[in-house]
């Protein structure tokens, strides 16, 4: 469905080449400062026109046309709308046809009988992910004051930070008409211990839900992650050091039973290359009933992942709005 949560619910709406797509959200307590302008620093993070991204740059600006009122939350459902200007749907017209590799053409068509919107990817398209950052803008507000989520590229085509050129990684998968994925790292800090309702709303469950809600998530992990599986046990455990429940180290990425234990919280998300690309692929055509040379037409990123911190951060906000 295209809802989520319980104390704080979102749901989302529109395609990407439609009129409009929006979000609204319940569960917002009355009383919190809001207005359009406080969207613009993380909706810019999340926009396109930066090197390896798209080149269809919307204006993104949201209207808020309920649960505001003299600029604070009157405590009714909250919607908000953001308007499509760039479109060319001319591009995606041939995709019923000759499914892309990688896109969810094939599988939305049959899942819908056809009447799914294909243009851009209809609702699969990653511009939905703009009603999650608006969201996210709401759940920060909501967070206690000390919390802080900050969410960052790490490793990028198989180059950790520091130890590859970045830059040249994107340009030589923009010559040759390529793609190149990323991880994302977010660290949730000054959480109070307690948050996490087991077995099935613990942290890493409400944060996973929301994670694969992103287009080209691939895989997500917390703490040590996978490498703890490569580790002894004398190695991954986390020793108490004083009454607080402090620890020496935070292997577990600051959450134990599900539940926050004080140190932060911090997880990477897997972004996997654009599957939208203009170097030639094959795919069957339904048409002609045989496999063919096939290029993408349109505007897309060489590197989604570049976009998805504000995103990361946002999911993460999201989710201890509703535990807190």
């Amino acid at each position: 469905m295209n809802s989520f949560g319980t104390k704080f619910r979102l749901s989302i709406f529109g395609e990407s080449h439609g009129n409009s797509i929006g979000v609204v959200l319940d569960g917002v307590p009355a009383g919190i400062t809001l207005c359009e302008q406080d969207f613009e620093a993380d909706l810019s993070r999340r926009r396109a026109g930066k090197k390896g991204t798209t080149p269809r740059v919307e204006p993104d600006q949201p209207h808020i046309v309920s649960g505001v009122f003299d600029g604070y939350t009157t405590g009714a459902p909250i919607a908000i709308l953001f308007n499509n200007t760039n479109t060319r749907s001319k591009d995606y017209s041939l995709f019923r046809e000759s499914p892309r590799p990688g896109h969810a053409d094939l599988t939305a068509s049959i899942k819908h009988n056809n009447y799914n919107d294909i243009r851009g990817g209809g609702h699969f398209s990653g511009r939905i992910t703009l009603c999650l950052v608006a969201a996210g803008v709401v759940a920060k507000k909501m967070l206690p004051p000390a919390v802080r989520i900050n969410a960052g590229l790490v490793e990028l085509a198989g180059e950790k930070a520091g130890e590859g050129d970045w830059g040249e990684a994107l340009s030589s998968a923009m010559r040759d008409g390529d793609s190149i994925g990323g991880v994302v790292e977010c660290k949730c800090m000054n959480l109070p211990i307690g948050l996490g309702e087991p077995f099935f709303d613990s942290v890493e469950s409400l944060i996973s839900h929301l994670a694969f809600s992103i287009p080209g998530i691939r895989g997500i992990e917390f703490g040590d992650g996978f490498n703890a599986s490569r580790m002894r046990g004398s190695e991954h455990n986390d020793c108490y050091i004083n009454r607080k429940g402090e620890t020496a180290t935070n292997h577990a990425g600051g959450v134990n039973g599900g539940i926050t234990n004080g140190n932060p919280v911090i997880f990477r998300i897997a972004v996997k290359p654009t599957s939208s690309i203009t170097k030639g692929q094959e795919t069957f055509n339904f048409i002609s009933d045989r496999v063919e040379e096939f290029h993408v037409p349109g505007r897309h990123d060489a590197c989604i992942a570049l976009r998805v911190p504000v995103i990361a951060e946002s999911i993460a906000a999201i989710a201890f709005a509703n535990l807190i």
